[in-house]
């Protein structure tokens, strides 16, 4: 008897290893890859595809092997989702949902708050560079993107959702205030603000 628990004991180690490996590979791919999405949107196609493929593979191991350990791959798979979700929305593609990327909704809907974040960050991108217009439509984008994640009102024993929302409301409005700003002094140049993209 002794001995079985003991060889339990050892497999459940050696699987938690194997979460840890698999979960720090997929969140270094992921990170490394909205980076370079943000450099450029036309860069990233095979490494979104690995991530893809790499999400929907953890996803299927935890729920066959990987029961009691998912906290261990909880930050790996939300950034991964929310590669993917920021690679369909520089590319202008519709965003795949949770069963199309093999993932439980939970870690699904906090990616999805997470890449509110790389939504801003857009159109920042898009100011800097005059582009009012352009940092107008990334706008509308954040607001659908907020008002789809407080559509979902759940407790936080089933997914930490709530700060996921605060934050996205909080972005959106700070991001509204900044688009605002830059239309009035596009406004106010001698020009009558004809500077669009660079």
């Amino acid at each position: 008897m002794l001995l079985s628990i003991d060889a339990h004991l050892r497999q459940r180690e050696l699987r938690r290893e194997d979460l840890y490996q698999r979960s720090r590979r997929l969140r270094r791919l992921a990170q490394a890859t909205m980076t370079r999405l943000h450099f450029d949107p036309t860069s990233g196609t095979a490494e979104l595809a690995e991530i893809r493929r790499a999400l929907g593979e953890l996803s299927d191991w935890l729920r066959r092997e990987g029961r009691g350990d998912e906290p261990m791959a909880s930050d790996a798979l939300q950034e991964a989702v929310e590669a993917v979700l920021l690679g369909a929305i520089v590319a202008g593609t519709a965003l795949p949902g949770p069963n199309e990327l093999g993932v439980e909704p939970e870690p699904y809907l906090l990616g999805l708050g997470d890449v509110v974040g790389e939504v801003r960050r857009l159109v920042l991108d898009r100011l800097s560079r005059d582009d009012v217009a352009g940092a107008e439509t990334q706008l509308l984008l954040m607001e659908r993107l907020t008002q789809a994640l407080l559509r979902f009102d759940t407790t936080r024993a089933i997914v930490q959702l709530k700060p996921k929302q605060d934050t996205a409301r909080m972005l959106l409005e700070r991001t509204r205030g900044e688009v605002v700003m830059a239309r009035f002094l596009a406004r106010a140049r001698p020009d009558g603000g004809a500077g669009g993209s660079r």
